[in-house]
């Protein structure tokens, strides 16, 4: 379907411009949200004898747009939400989430203007954008934590998440250290003294191995 744009839309083109669009994408957006006409005789007609006065009230919003940008641009919603040690929520961060924390810093937002794409799952500091006008789009900030000690440390530039990776790996080196050091000196295939029940010692000329099974086989008998 050929339509007139009567606002700028990305990837489509500005005010005035006449462009070609899927038939489902016109009908149940574009012209329902007046955000264009269709392209025909009698619309162009009334679209070039307003053109004039819909240039100038779309600039003038362009305007009031820019100047709440100015306050809005860069403010951090804090979400405390529980997750896993890994950082994954359990649920999700959605676009009422982000308005609901815009509006109680003061910020007059609709749902309509907030854009994320997908739910946010993840802990950590996200980029969500805010569309005030067609042609003023501001970022703003979902600090999402599962504590605001949490949240003060995104806020500050910690990235919570690869500390709480390197603590893991750090926790699973120091693990495979003293594993290290309490089997240092042992012969290859040779059982550790502690895996042995307490006054059982292993025979001459006996594997180790056969001596651990026999240690076993003796406790399995005390305990019956």
């Amino acid at each position: 379907m050929d339509i007139i744009l009567l606002e700028r839309i990305e990837k489509l083109g500005t005010i005035g411009d006449v462009v070609t669009v899927k038939d489902g994408y016109a009908r149940n957006f574009l012209l329902p949200q007046k955000k264009a006409l269709r392209a025909n005789e009698a619309n162009k007609a009334v679209f070039e004898a307003n053109r004039e006065r819909l240039e100038k009230e779309n600039a003038e919003k362009r305007t009031e747009a820019e100047k709440l940008g100015e306050k809005v641009a860069g403010a951090e919603v804090v979400l405390i939400r529980a997750a896993s040690n890994a950082g994954q929520l359990y649920g999700s961060v959605n676009v009422r989430d982000m308005v609901a924390g815009l509006n109680d810093k003061g910020h007059d937002i609709d749902k309509k203007q907030v854009i994320m794409g997908a739910p946010i799952k993840t802990i950590g500091m996200h980029d969500v954008t805010v569309a005030l006008h067609p042609e003023v789009h501001v970022t703003v900030k979902a600090n999402v934590a599962r504590s605001d000690d949490e949240a003060e440390l995104q806020s500050q530039g910690v990235d919570v998440l690869a500390q709480l990776f390197e603590e893991e790996q750090r926790e699973i080196e120091e693990a495979a250290a003293d594993t290290r050091i309490d089997n240092a000196g042992l012969e290859p295939g040779e059982i550790p003294e502690e895996l042995f029940e307490d006054g059982v010692a292993k025979p001459e000329g006996v594997s180790e191995t056969e001596a651990l099974i026999e240690a076993t086989d003796h406790k399995n008998e005390d305990e019956a």
